[in-house]
């Protein structure tokens, strides 16, 4: 076990103490400000905003090891904080889907199981000791491995860091808790309304079979032998698999030599789970229409979804969709302006085109609505996804949904850790680095032409899949009145039992 970090704790306290006698000093400037200036009232509209800050990217280091393993360094000295990443090409698509929850099970284990060379509470310690995590996980299309630490500790979290990433013990008694962690969830799994809407909005858009939209279930948990564990993650971490980030205050000729020290003699093996991009690239909308309810009878409101399948965000139209989404969606978008405003039809209400990097998203509209107002709220949404369809938006529209976009997309790169993400998940999914400026002169160049055009192109009316989460008896006039040939299908969510 190394030795605790010998740095003086109130250096620790330095950035902390600033922060607080900055506070205090501009309390104490607002307390001395003349009485007639804090009692003036002052309209909103009257109110004036210098403009937001130009996206731009802070200078930063690329490069790639013997390995294949690719780097990215930007130094920030503004806290003694440095912040590390790395993204692993893997994820739970490529996962058996007789073994559904190995992915995520193997993202989690890496951390909570320990490594070779401390076990999970000598590691949880050692952490604990330098203020500073580790975390590793697996989601749905990639890995991470990630920590964050005070800079004169970087050396010791980062040996720990790469400890977690290359040499994970996977605690047969860890890998039982997280098994356990697991079962519960699936027990719970139908106490929320919102996430049934959402698990089985996915299956009848995707097919439940696919890696998409599958679910955990008791067998497939408990097929999940430790040996699937590391034959996993023997598969996936890997240098020439990885992209490495690090942000924050480091010197970047020294850090390279840590990096190359640590991980520079790490050699892939050769056995991989392949290119998910072109192994799962070939999707098509499992159900093209029709109403479908899964029956909750102690609801008193109804949670409806519908949509269709989506695209990609390289599609050279992805700018305008995202115009056309503020358009229809968010404070001051017709379906909030129309449906909850208007109308008084919904507690909240969306709707978005959406789009994920290598394979298609979804375009999804809904919201919460009481339930004898299920079937006219659904009517509603429907007809401003007509209406944008049919006619051209108004030119204070147009400003206001590019403003709206704008505005939300500088947010993404507030901090340097964030950009530092973006550029991480560019490359991760082979996109250029400057996409994110592409996307903005879109969004700039959209004209009201453009918005009409991609509604009429990519919203398909025809395709809608309805899907309602409610009472079925509470429902009135009931959902039979908006369904093809008066058919509603039941969805049975009842989670089967254990072996």
């Amino acid at each position: 076990m190394s030795e605790p970090s010998q740095t003086p704790f109130w250096n620790h306290l330095r950035p902390y103490l600033a922060l607080l006698f900055l506070v205090g000093l501009l309390i104490s400037q607002l307390l001395q400000a003349p009485p007639s200036v804090a009692a003036t009232p002052q309209h909103y509209r009257d109110l004036e905003f210098p403009p937001l800050p130009d996206v731009e990217l802070p200078e930063y280091e690329r490069f790639q090891l013997d390995n294949g393993l690719k780097v990215y360094l930007m130094e920030d000295h503004r806290l003694p904080l440095v912040s590390g990443v790395s993204l692993i090409q893997t994820g739970s698509r490529l996962e058996p889907a007789d073994k559904v929850g190995l992915a995520s099970l193997t993202g989690a284990l890496m951390r909570a199981g320990g490594t070779l060379s401390h076990p999970p509470n000598v590691l949880n310690q050692q952490l604990e000791q330098n203020a500073a995590s580790v975390e590793a996980s697996i989601g749905n299309s990639n890995g991470s491995v990630s920590f964050e630490a005070l800079s004169p500790d970087l050396q010791r979290v980062f040996d720990l860091f790469v400890e977690v990433l290359r040499e994970p013990a996977f605690d047969t008694q860890q890998l039982a808790l997280l098994k356990n962690q697991a079962r519960g969830n699936i027990s719970r799994r139908n106490d929320q309304p919102n996430n049934i809407a959402n698990r089985e909005f996915q299956k009848l858009i995707y097919g439940e079979e696919s890696p998409y939209a599958r679910t955990m279930e008791y067998a497939t948990l408990d097929a999940i032998e430790p040996e699937d564990i590391q034959g996993f993650y023997e598969q996936s971490v890997q240098p020439d698999r990885l992209i490495l980030g690090l942000v924050g205050d480091f010197d970047s000729r020294q850090m390279k030599r840590l990096i190359e020290d640590k991980l520079g003699d790490w050699q892939a093996s050769g056995s991989s789970l392949g290119n998910p991009a072109s192994a799962l690239s070939d999707i098509s909308q499992a159900e093209t229409e029709g109403v479908f309810l899964v029956d909750r009878p102690e609801l008193t409101q109804s949670y409806v979804e519908l949509g269709h399948l989506g695209g990609l965000r390289n599609d050279p139209d992805y700018p305008v969709l995202g115009v056309m989404n503020n358009v229809l969606s968010g404070f001051g978008g017709r379906l909030f302006n129309e449906v909850r405003s208007r109308q008084g039809l919904a507690y909240s209400v969306y709707g978005f085109w959406g789009a994920q990097y290598d394979y298609p998203g979804v375009f999804r509209a809904g919201g919460q609505t009481r339930s004898e107002a299920t079937v006219p709220f659904i009517q509603a949404v429907r007809r401003e996804i007509e209406r944008i369809r049919q006619e051209p938006i108004s030119s204070e529209e147009l400003q206001f949904a590019q403003d709206s976009t704008l505005n939300s997309f500088v947010f993404n790169f507030a901090s340097r850790a964030q950009t530092l993400s973006r550029l991480l998940t560019y490359d991760y999914y082979d996109y250029p680095s400057d996409f994110l400026f592409r996307y903005q002169d879109g969004v700039r160049d959209t004209t009201v032409e453009d918005v009409l055009r991609v509604a009429q192109t990519y919203l398909n009316p025809e395709q809608l899949v309805t899907l309602v989460v409610g009472s079925r008896e509470a429902i009135d006039p009931p959902l039979d009145a908006i369904a093809p040939q008066d058919d509603v299908t039941l969805l049975d969510v009842t989670i089967p039992e254990p072996s």
